[in-house]
This record gives structure tokens, C-alpha cells and sequence, in this order.
């Protein structure tokens, strides 16, 4: 099997760990990020994550906790085949010899890159993923024009697609651009610093599995310390109404949760978001580990 094929296996299950040990988590995140701001003198929906939590499953049920699994696991395998295979073909160009190891600084590069890739295929899957799962918090908001319920992923796209064309489905790609790039240069750089340092050098094949996790999971903590506020911009842009838009760009949303909330808007949902990072991450790089290995 080429090194493009175990790329594209390996990221594929990888991402679907990921996805299954993360997903509740970010349901949570969305929902904080996307709620509105208060009127003055009134609380807003939710005063917290376990108090999304409780809302959430009191009222759709544990099931609501998974709303818009289903746009990201249909397009799990292709997201990951890019991120880890456009990581993989950096990797073969910044090598100057077939198996030499990288520096953490080539790896960083490495990220970078897979991130521009992937930004292309992710904007259009989160912005399924976030519509469905904001919209019980946004249901009385005039962000959805007042009552905007979307059936399943394939609704979404319909609606989508008639209030915004084609492009609609891009809507947010700035601020996914400018999530992926620099979340992911910092994923990979710090997975593969921590793993040479348990290694104890550039070497790092022998490492077991539990050396693995606790660097996927830094990682992913890495990914989600060096762009959150991107991550809440990207989140209301993609939940905001077509016709009726409350923002016009990411430097429009940026400057009014500023104005409205101050900089503790720009890290609503932080807590989940970090409190699924750990694990889905680690899931994610063991089983893209185990998996490559595993085919040679």
C-alpha cells in the first residue's frame, strides 16, 4: 500500500474516533457560542455547559447531544484523507532523504499547509454541522428570522442553497482559513515535539500507545489555546441569517461580540471545546498511528 492510500486510511479512522469521543462536547461549544447576547436585565439561555447540557437532553433528548454528527461522519474519510495526506506529501518534500525525521519546525510548516487544504472541505461540513446544532438555542432569535428548524443535514443544504446559492455553503471560509492554518501548524508541531521528547530524541517509533494519547491530546489542546476566538467568529457568521445577515465579515462579528460581550464572547464554549480536545484528540493521533502501523 502507497504512503497516499495508508495517509488516507489511517486519517479516516482516526477522524471517525475523534468525531465519536468529541461530538458531544462540541454540540455544547456551538450552542454557547451561538447564543444571543442577553437584553438587559435578562439571563441569558444558558448559564453554562452543564446547564446546556441539562437543557439540551431535557429537551431533544441524549440524541440531541449528537445533532449534526451526520454532515461530519459522512465526510469524515475526506476531510482527514486531505488533513493527513497533504501532512504526508509535506512531510516527502522537506525530507531530504526518504525516512529522515522532521524537526518540530518542519512540522509546524507541515500543519500549516494541511490546514489550507482541509479549510476548503471543512467550511461547508461545520457550517451543516453548526446550523443544526445551534438551532435550539437560536430558535426565538432573530438570527433564524424567528423560527428556522432544519430536519437533517440534507435540509440544511436545501435551505442553503435557496437563500444562498453555491457560495452560501462557503459562508464563514475566512475565519475557517484562519482557524485551520494556525490551529493545525500548532497541532502538529506540538505532537511531534512531545513525542520526541518521550522519545528522547527524533526517533519516535517505539512509543506506546499511552505516550501517543497524552500527545494527540495536547495537541489538540494546542489546536484549540492558539485560535478560540477564531473558532466563535467562524461559528456566528455560519449560523447568521442569509437575507437578513447580522454581520457582515469576520471583522464586523469580531468587533460586535467586542462591543456586546468583551473578550469573554470570544471564549464562550471554551470549557467543552477544551474538555473534548483532550480525548478526541488522543483518539484521533492513536488511531491514526495504530492504523498506519498496522499496514506497514
Amino acid at each position: 500500500m502507497g504512503d497516499i492510500a495508508k495517509d488516507l486510511t489511517a486519517g479516516t479512522f482516526g477522524g471517525a474516533a475523534q468525531l465519536i469521543c468529541g461530538h458531544p462536547f462540541d454540540t455544547i461549544k456551538v450552542k454557547l457560542q451561538s447564543q444571543p447576547a442577553p437584553l438587559p436585565g435578562h439571563f441569558p439561555k444558558y448559564s453554562g455547559a452543564m446547564d446546556a447540557v441539562k437543557q439540551t437532553i431535557a429537551l431533544e433528548g441524549p440524541r440531541g447531544l449528537f445533532k449534526g454528527m451526520g454532515a461530519p461522519l459522512a465526510t469524515v474519510a475526506s476531510l482527514n484523507a486531505v488533513l493527513f495526506t497533504v501532512r504526508g506529501q509535506m512531510e516527502a518534500l522537506l525530507r531530504s532523504q526518504p525516512g529522515d525525521p522532521l524537526s518540530v519546525s518542519q512540522q509546524f510548516v507541515c500543519g500549516a499547509g494541511a490546514g489550507v487544504a482541509v479549510s476548503f472541505l471543512a467550511c461547508p461540513t461545520e457550517l451543516i454541522k453548526c446550523r443544526l446544532q445551534a438551532q435550539s438555542a437560536l430558535g426565538d432569535s432573530s438570527l433564524f428570522g424567528g423560527a428556522a428548524k432544519y430536519g437533517g443535514p440534507v435540509d440544511v443544504v436545501r435551505h442553503v442553497l435557496s437563500e444562498g446559492g453555491a457560495r452560501g455553503l462557503f459562508k464563514g471560509l475566512v475565519p475557517t482559513l484562519a482557524r485551520e492554518v494556525p490551529g493545525n501548524a500548532a497541532a502538529f508541531g506540538v505532537y511531534e515535539a512531545l513525542k520526541q521528547f518521550f522519545a528522547g530524541g527524533q526517533d519516535t517509533s517505539g512509543l506506546g500507545s499511552s505516550s501517543l494519547m497524552v500527545a494527540g491530546g495536547l495537541a489538540g489542546a494546542a489546536f484549540w489555546v492558539s485560535v478560540y476566538p477564531t473558532d466563535v467568529v467562524k461559528s456566528v457568521i455560519q449560523v447568521d441569517d442569509y437575507k437578513n445577515p447580522k454581520f457582515s465579515g469576520s471583522i464586523d462579528a469580531f468587533r460586535k461580540i467586542m462591543a456586546s460581550e468583551g473578550v469573554k464572547g470570544l471564549y464562550k464554549g471554551f470549557g467543552p471545546a477544551m474538555a473534548r480536545s483532550m480525548p478526541a484528540n488522543a483518539a484521533c493521533f492513536l488511531a491514526y498511528e495504530v492504523t498506519k502501523s498496522s499496514l506497514g
